[in-house]
């Protein structure tokens, strides 16, 4: 069954409309676990209560409040927050296009994937052409579930790439960061001997061949306790700290 979109608009740059559909790129294979009773089994319920009244609230009663730095609340209606996007609330609003080997990865969070919207086939193919040509990458701005998400768009095997990023400010700087400052520099046999194991290591990235073990070890103590096996916990083994830095260099690579 072919996925279906998840938002339907327009991509601007410059005088340029191209209408675009939004599709999900990634699925997450998680492990989801439900709260249970010990006792019984029973899935543990998480109702919705106001405290002031100390019973249960209908949905219906239910609003999204912004809590002000006195304590007071101003509520907004889905119509008001969604009249905050303006005219942008159906636009990808691309800004610049820039080299996309400027862009450090630690600014992406999400990606989703762009296809050609109603009508939209030679302008869309003319945009992902130009992109692929020149190397670029399009910096954008897309309102989606009532926020505004920095963007920038890419070619990626016949479609395009869409992926949603964090701003400037929502991004942790190291020097932030409360760590230790080295105390020496490596040794230049150290960092010869980092780069032989380095080397040793190399290989063509290849996305197949990296699979969840771990999801994959829980499914099984899933099976085995539902065949009714009795599931023994071991601690896992201590790491040994490296103290020398060049023995475990000279055991890794022999």
């Amino acid at each position: 069954m072919a996925a279906r979109s998840i938002w339907n608009g327009t991509l601007t740059f410059g005088l340029v409309n191209v209408p675009v559909k939004v599709f999900t790129a990634q699925e997450s294979k998680s492990i989801h676990f439900h709260q249970v009773h010990l006792k019984d089994e029973a899935r543990i319920e998480h109702r919705k209560v106001c405290p002031k009244e100390d019973k249960e609230v209908p949905s219906d009663e239910i609003v999204k409040g912004y809590e002000l730095s006195d304590g007071g609340i101003v509520v907004l209606t889905k119509e008001e927050i969604a009249a905050a996007g303006g005219e942008n609330a159906k636009l990808i609003d691309v800004e610049r296009f820039v080299p996309g080997e400027q862009i450090d990865p630690i600014f992406y969070e999400k990606t989703y994937y762009l296809g050609a919207g109603d009508k939209g086939e030679d302008a869309f193919r003319l945009l992902r052409k130009a992109l692929e040509e020149t190397g670029k990458v399009a910096i954008g701005r897309w309102v989606f579930h009532d926020r505004e998400r920095l963007v920038a768009v890419r070619p990626h095997d016949g479609v395009l790439a869409m992926e949603v990023m964090n701003f400037h400010d929502e991004v942790v700087e190291p020097g932030d960061l409360d760590l230790p400052s080295p105390q020496k520099n490596p040794t230049d046999r150290e960092l010869q001997m980092a780069g032989k194991l380095v080397d040793s290591l190399q290989a063509k990235f290849e996305p197949h061949k990296y699979k969840d073990t771990h999801r994959e070890a829980v499914l099984q103590v899933i099976e085995r306790k539902r065949s009714g096996e009795e599931i023994e916990v071991e601690e896992p083994e201590p790491q040994e700290e490296t103290d020398d830095l060049m023995k475990a260099l000279e055991a890794s690579l022999g």
